[in-house]
Formats: structure tokens, sequence, C-alpha cells
């Protein structure tokens, strides 16, 4: 009687044991089923600045910024944002974006604004004869919003930021940059 029952309980484990078995692999799937993404997710980097897609076409690559500051000293020159006898590259060197040297350049043009007190507000670089400028946080970098509106408050800085951005938005466009 003691075999029938020892006996019988390692088969009752012996079921128990295959029926969680079963029960997870049937969790998992069968296979086949996710194995082709499984397998491509493998296939990528764990590396997470491999992650980030890079733009081939950015303005801001310094190849192409050249490129597109050259074109755009002529377009902006005729337009009156830029005098005759500076251009795009001279006026944006301190600037660490394109689009926003442009922005700036706009806005000045715009508001009628010193371009050399509202570069030296917006980048925190006072480069040049700033004597004349109103400097709100000495060497401090400031939103071009709140640079024009230091340097004119009567003017409605987030729709001038606003018209600005899209022209100089406009102006990359233009020149394919």
């Amino acid at each position: 009687m003691k075999r029938i029952l020892s006996f019988g309980a390692i088969f009752l484990a012996a079921s128990i044991s295959f029926l969680v078995g079963a029960e997870r692999s049937v969790a998992q799937g069968p296979a086949g089923v996710g194995a082709a993404a499984a397998q491509q997710d493998t296939a990528h980097s764990l590396n997470p600045i491999k992650w980030v897609k890079k733009d081939s076409k950015s303005s801001d690559a310094p190849a192409n910024r050249a490129d597109a500051e050259k074109k755009l000293t002529p377009i902006l020159q005729s337009h009156g944002v830029l005098p005759a006898d500076v251009t795009t590259t001279d006026a944006c060197t301190s600037f660490a974006t394109l689009d926003g040297c442009l922005a700036a350049l706009h806005a000045s043009h715009n508001l009628a604004l010193d371009f050399r007190c509202l570069r030296g507000e917006v980048t925190g670089v006072h480069a040049g004869d700033t004597s004349g400028c109103k400097v709100a946080d000495g060497d401090k970098a400031r939103p071009l919003s709140k640079a024009i509106h230091d340097l004119k408050p009567e003017a409605n800085a987030k729709q001038a930021t606003k018209d600005a951005e899209q022209q100089a938005k406009s102006d990359l466009g233009a020149v394919g940059a």
C-alpha cells in the first residue's frame, strides 16, 4: 500500500510540474510568433547615442551652415536686413544656430533695434561697441522675446518673436537649408 501511495505522489507531482510548465510555455506563445521581431531587436545597438536619428540636411552642420550663410547674404542685404558691408557669417558668429541668428536679424530690422544690442542680449556675447546698449544680465543669454522686451518694452515681444522666427524659417527654406 505504501508503494501505491508513493507512486501516486510521484505521479501527482510530475503531473503538476507538467501542467505548470505547459502553462508557462502557452504564456510565451508558440515558437515563431514574435521570433522575427525579437531577432530584429537584437540587431539594434545598445548604445543610446545611435538611437538618435541624424538629419543629413541640418543647417547647423559646418559645411551646410557656411553654404547657407553665403546664399543668405545677398538675400538679406537686398531686403535691408543686413547692411551692404556685413555678411551673414560676420553677423552670426556668436550664435549657436543659424535660425536663431536669422530670427534676431529680422526682429532687429522689424522693430528698428540695434542688432549688436539684440545679439548681445540673445547670445550673452557683447562683441564690438555695445556701450549704448542696456544690458539686463551681463553675460547671460536670454530668449529672443525677453531680449526684445528689455530693449523695446512697448513692442509686443511675443508676436515680434513669432514673426521673426517665421521669417527666418522662410529664409532657410528659400536657400534649401
